[in-house]
């Protein structure tokens, strides 16, 4: 299982968001570069990028920032604003190693499904959910779809990967809602689809509740952790070594 240290982009700085909510927001970095500069040095291999400007106008907004990211030499995984394939193609030449398709997946899921059998495996959908529902534009808005019967859908389709968040929890630091994570691990698992897990963690004991998750579920490919280690309630060094001794 990796671990995904977590950048959300807004306004040009490194921010979290409570439950996804734009208004309750912290600053942690002026630039996020520097964010991404301290998981580097920290032995992150890997980083996860939510352009929020992208997520709420529906279009990548902050694809320097992303680029200098990524010159950093971690796979950068990114999502937030990618609604049509040539901002696919922009995020890759920006140095993105996978493209997160989240609103778009679930408003059209044929374009979630072409966009898997031309890229592969660079290509993951981001299913945000709030009581089982998906949320979509920035999770500004909550649809009639089943979190995990879309999922089931897409992957019987053929998408390989996907990013589950459970909105709920996110940046509320009150742990995470394995009971969901593991609903999905299993949903997935008859199509050989891998899971990206994210929201709530807060411990490293969330971190082992997660590993403890990925040793029954081999699908569980990486644990997204964002405002714990911005908090200091987890050390980035330490997680990391607990992941890669699974």
């Amino acid at each position: 299982m990796k671990i995904y240290p977590a950048v959300d982009i807004k306004d040009g700085k490194c921010v979290r968001l409570k439950m996804g909510n734009a208004a309750d927001k912290t600053v942690y970095f002026e630039n996020p570069l520097d964010a991404a500069k301290s998981f580097a040095d920290a032995g992150s291999d890997a980083i996860h990028v939510v352009d929020l400007d992208g997520a709420f106008s529906g279009e990548s907004a902050n694809l320097p920032a992303i680029s200098r990211i990524a010159a950093l030499g971690m796979f950068v995984e990114l999502g937030g604003g990618l609604r049509d394939e040539a901002s696919v193609r922009r995020a890759f030449d920006a140095g993105a190693g996978r493209a997160i398709i989240g609103t778009k997946a679930c408003t059209n899921p044929d374009f979630a499904v072409s966009l898997a059998e031309k890229y592969g495996g660079r290509i993951a959908v981001g299913i945000d959910a709030r009581g089982g529902k998906v949320a979509i534009k920035g999770w500004v808005e909550v649809s009639d779809l089943d979190a995990f019967g879309l999922a089931a859908s897409l992957a019987r389709a053929g998408v390989g990967t996907f990013v589950y968040t459970d909105i709920d929890t996110d940046g509320m630091l009150a742990g995470p809602n394995l009971a969901a994570q593991k609903r999905m691990l299993e949903t997935l698992s008859p199509f050989g689809a891998r899971l990206v897990a994210s929201g709530g963690v807060s411990s490293e004991k969330d971190v082992s509740d997660f590993l403890e998750l990925a040793r029954s579920h081999e699908n569980l490919e990486g644990l997204i952790v964002g405002k714990a280690i911005y908090e200091r309630r987890v050390d980035l060094p330490k997680i990391i070594k607990m992941a890669s001794c699974r």
